[in-house]
C-alpha cells in the first residue's frame, strides 16, 4: 500500500513500534492486524500463521521478532498476547503443503489466520515481501515486519509458540525423531532419524531430501 511505502527504517537499529498501525489508522482503517508465519523451512510438521489485532491501550511490553526472544520469554508473551488481543491462528498440514507447495500453503495459513479472528480486521500488515491473494486488496507486505511492527511481532510469537507446541506433541506421537528439539528442521539428528525410521505422516514428502528418497 502506497501510504506505508515511504516510512523509513534502519534495519540495524529498528525496533518494533506502533507506527505502521498508526499510519493505517490515520487513513481510516479501524482494525489493523499483524500477520506472520512459522515453519516454512522444516522437513516436517505444518506451517502455522497467526493474525493479531492489538489493543493500542494495552500492548504487552517487550514484543519483538520471535527469533530474538528466548523460548521462555516467547511463552510468557504468548500468554499475555492471548489475554489482551484478538488472535487468529491458521494451520496448514504437511499433506496440504505437498499438494500446493510451501508458498501457497503459507498464503493459505495466513488467510485462515485472518479468517479466525473474532472480529475481522480491515487491514493486514504481513511480514515479508509477498501478500496472500485472499488478502491482497486489504494488506501491505512489510519487509522485516516482525522487527518493525508490534502487531507483526506479536503474530510471530503466537505462530512460533503454537507451532513449537504442535511439534512437541508430535514428539510424543512419533518418538525417536527429536521433533521437540529441532521442530522438524533438517538437522543431522533429524536426517539420521529419517534414514533409520523412515518418514512419518507429518513429513513433507515434496521437500528434499525426502523427495529424492521416495
Amino acid at each position: 500500500m502506497n501510504f506505508l511505502a515511504n516510512i523509513p527504517f534502519d534495519p540495524k537499529t529498528v525496533k518494533p513500534s506502533f507506527e505502521l498501525e498508526q499510519t493505517a489508522l490515520s487513513v481510516g482503517y479501524s482494525r489493523i492486524s499483524g500477520i506472520d508465519e512459522a515453519g516454512r523451512g522444516p522437513l516436517s510438521g505444518p506451517v502455522v500463521a497467526a493474525a493479531v489485532v492489538l489493543d493500542p491501550g494495552n500492548i504487552p511490553a517487550g514484543l519483538n521478532d520471535s527469533k530474538k526472544l528466548s523460548a521462555a520469554r516467547r511463552r510468557a508473551l504468548f500468554h499475555e498476547i492471548i489475554k489482551v488481543a484478538d488472535v487468529g491462528v491458521g494451520i496448514v498440514s504437511a499433506r496440504e503443503i505437498d499438494q500446493v507447495n510451501i508458498l501457497q500453503a503459507t498464503f493459505l495459513a495466513m488467510a485462515r489466520a485472518a479468517a479466525n479472528l473474532a472480529d475481522p480486521a480491515e487491514f493486514h500488515l504481513i511480514d515479508g515481501d509477498k501478500r496472500p491473494p485472499a488478502l491482497f486488496d486489504a494488506s501491505a507486505a512489510i519487509i522485516k515486519g516482525d522487527a518493525r511492527s508490534l502487531s507483526v511481532a506479536a503474530a510471530s510469537i503466537v505462530a512460533k509458540v503454537t507451532r513449537d507446541r504442535i511439534m512437541e506433541l508430535a514428539e510424543m506421537r512419533w518418538p525417536g525423531y527429536g521433533f521437540a528439539k529441532h521442530s522438524g528442521y533438517g538437522t543431522k539428528a533429524h536426517l539420521d532419524a529419517i534414514a533409520e525410521l523412515g518418514p512419518t505422516p507429518i513429513h513433507r514428502m515434496s521437500f528434499a531430501p525426502l523427495k529424492q528418497a521416495a
